[in-house]
C-alpha cells in the first residue's frame, strides 16, 4: 500500500543521546573574559543544568578549542520557561549562535534560522553522511535544511507500561494487553480491586490518547492522517473518526469505574517513574530503549511494557531533537563545524552524556561502559537531545543480542505516509487559533475520560466547524496532495 513504506536504509544506532545548552554575550566574536582568546559560541538548550556543569564544560571546552578553535558558552532554559523565553529571544532578533529548535518549521519558514543546506555539506559532511535519510527528509522545509538533527530513535512507538512490583505482588497477567486500551481493561480492574487508592492508569491534563494516526500539526490539533486507510493519505478529524471515538468511550468507562484519577482533567501530578503511586502509564519507546532497559534504569525499579501502536518513522521523530543556527549569528560556519564535532567525536560526546570518566563510568572494551557509583541523575547531560547515538558507548548491561534486535527493528520499521510533510500555516493562522481555543475547552476532559464522549463529541465537532475546521482541512489537504505527488 502506498501509504506504508519500508524504513529508509537505516543502520544501527547506539544507546543514549545528550543535551547541550548555552549562555553568554550574544556578540560572540571576541574573547571569553579571563579565560580564552578564542571565539565563544552562544548556545541555548532546554532543560536543567547538571550540578557539575562547570566541570563538565571545562573538560568539553578544552577539547572543542583544541579541535576547532572555539569554545561553547552554554545556557540552559528550564522546561517551565522554554515556551516563554525562547520566542522572546527569537522575535527580539537577539544575536545567538546555536539553539535547540523551538517551533522548528514555523520559525524556519519565517527566516529565524539559517539555511544550512550548503553549510551542512561543507562543515558537517562527516556527520551528515552518517544520518539516515528519514532525518533529512523529515527536516526539509520548502526543500531546504534548517537544522542539524540528533541521530537518536529513528522510530517511535506508544506502549502501556506497568509497574512490575504490582504485577508480581498480585500475580497479574498482562500478556493480553496488545494494541488497544480496551485490552488492558480487565487487568486494570483486577489491580483497582487490590489497590483502590493507587492510580490504576496514571494520567493528567496533558494526556492525549494514541491511535493509528500521524499528526501533521501534532496531537493537540484535530487534524490527523489515518495510517491504515486505503489510498493516498487524507487529513481527517480524529475526533470524528469511529476508531478514536471508541477509544474515548473506553477511557470514559475507565473514568467512571475509578481506573483513572478523578481529577485527571486538571491534574499536573507527575507520577514519578521511580515511585509506587501508579500501576499503568503510557510511554514512548524507540530502538535505543532496548525494550524496557532504559525505562527501568531511569525508574530504578523493574518496569514492563506492552505495545499500543506500531513502530513508526514520522516527521515528529525526525524533528525530535534539532539544533538550529540563528540567522543573527556571526559565526554560522563555526557553529555548524561545532555541531559536526559534537556528533563525530566520541570522547567529547561520551564525556558529556555519561559524565566524568573515572567518577561516573569507566570504559569496558571498545564501546561499552560500566556505570560507577558517581553516575547520578544530575552528574551528566540529558541523554536524548544532543548527540549522535552511533558514537555513544552502551552500558555493559546491553547485550549483543539486544543490539542485534535493535538493528532488526530499525530495518523493519515502517514510515508514515506523511514523513517529511510540513504544513505552511500562513493562510489560516487565525482559524488555527480559533480551533485551538475550542480544543482547549474539550481536549483534556475527553482524553482523560472525564466527560461522556457520546454527549460531547457532537458539540466539539460543531464548534470546530464554526471555528473554520473545514476551510483549514481543505487547504492542508491541497498541500498534502502536492507533497504526495512530489514523492512519485
Amino acid at each position: 500500500m502506498k501509504t506504508w513504506k519500508k524504513a529508509l536504509g537505516i543502520t544501527a544506532a547506539a544507546s543514549l543521546t545528550l543535551g547541550l545548552a548555552a549562555c553568554g554575550n550574544s556578540d560572540t566574536e571576541g574573547t571569553t573574559e579571563g579565560e580564552s582568546s578564542s571565539t565563544s559560541l552562544l548556545m541555548y538548550q532546554v532543560g536543567d543544568k547538571p550540578d557539575n556543569y562547570d566541570e563538565l564544560m571545562e573538560i568539553a571546552n578544552k577539547r572543542i578549542e583544541e579541535k576547532i578553535g572555539v569554545t561553547i558558552d552554554l545556557q540552559y532554559i528550564s522546561w517551565g520557561d522554554w515556551e516563554q523565553k525562547m520566542p522572546t529571544i527569537i522575535n527580539s532578533g537577539e544575536s545567538y549562535d546555536i539553539a535547540f529548535a523551538f517551533q522548528y518549521v514555523a520559525n524556519a519558514q519565517k527566516g529565524a534560522f539559517a539555511d544550512l543546506t550548503d553549510l551542512a555539506e561543507t562543515y558537517a559532511k562527516e556527520y551528515m553522511d552518517q544520518l539516515p535519510e528519514m532525518y533529512k527528509v523529515g527536516n526539509e522545509v520548502d526543500g531546504k535544511l534548517y537544522a542539524i538533527p540528533v541521530y537518536g530513535n529513528t522510530w517511535g512507538q506508544q506502549v502501556l507500561t506497568f509497574n512490575q512490583q504490582y504485577v508480581d505482588k498480585y500475580d497479574l497477567d498482562i500478556s493480553g494487553v496488545d494494541g488497544s486500551y480496551e485490552s488492558a481493561t480487565e487487568v486494570l480492574k483486577q489491580f483497582q480491586e487490590k489497590e483502590p487508592n493507587i492510580a490504576a492508569f496514571a494520567i493528567g491534563q496533558d494526556f492525549k490518547a494514541s491511535g493509528a494516526y500521524d499528526y501533521p500539526l501534532g496531537k493537540d490539533y484535530p487534524f490527523a492522517v489515518k495510517l491504515d486507510a486505503e489510498g493516498d493519505p487524507q487529513i481527517i478529524n480524529q475526533y470524528a473518526d469511529a476508531d478514536f471515538q471508541e477509544t474515548l468511550k473506553v477511557l470514559h468507562e475507565w473514568y467512571q469505574e475509578g481506573l483513572i484519577p478523578t481529577d485527571a482533567a486538571t491534574s499536573t501530578q507527575a507520577y514519578p517513574l521511580e515511585g509506587n503511586t501508579w500501576f499503568m502509564r503510557e510511554e514512548t519507546q524507540g530502538p535505543l530503549d532496548y525494550g524496557d532497559t532504559i525505562l527501568t534504569q531511569a525508574a530504578s525499579q523493574p518496569l514492563v511494557s506492552r505495545p499500543l501502536t506500531t513502530q513508526l518513522q514520522t516527521t515528529s521523530q525526525a524533528q525530535m531533537a534539532n539544533f538550529v543556527v540563528s540567522n543573527t549569528s556571526k559565526n554560522k560556519e563555526k557553529s555548524v563545524e561545532f555541531l559536526n564535532l559534537l556528533n563525530t567525536d566520541p570522547e567529547l560526546l561520551n564525556g558529556l552524556v555519561w559524565g566524568i570518566e573515572g567518577e561516573a563510568w569507566e570504559k569496558v572494551g571498545d564501546d561499552k561502559v560500566e556505570v560507577l557509583d558517581g553516575y547520578q541523575p544530575k552528574t551528566h547531560m540529558a541523554a536524548w537531545n544532543t548527540g549522535n547515538n552511533m558514537i555513544l558507548y552502551t552500558a555493559d548491561t546491553v547485550t549483543d543480542e539486544m543490539i542485534a534486535e535493535r538493528d532488526q527493528s530499525i530495518e523493519n520499521a515502517e514510515s508514515s505516509p506523511i514523513l517529511g510533510f510540513n504544513v505552511k500555516t500562513d493562510d489560516f493562522k487565525t482559524e488555527l487559533t480559533n480551533i485551538m481555543n475550542v480544543m482547549n475547552r474539550y481536549r483534556a476532559n475527553l482524553n482523560t475520560g472525564s466527560i461522556d464522549p457520546e454527549e460531547n463529541l457532537p458539540k466539539l465537532i460543531d464548534a470546530l466547524e464554526e471555528a473554520g475546521w473545514s476551510d483549514v482541512q481543505e487547504k492542508m489537504q491541497a498541500q498534502l496532495d502536492e507533497f504526495v505527488a512530489s514523492q512519485d
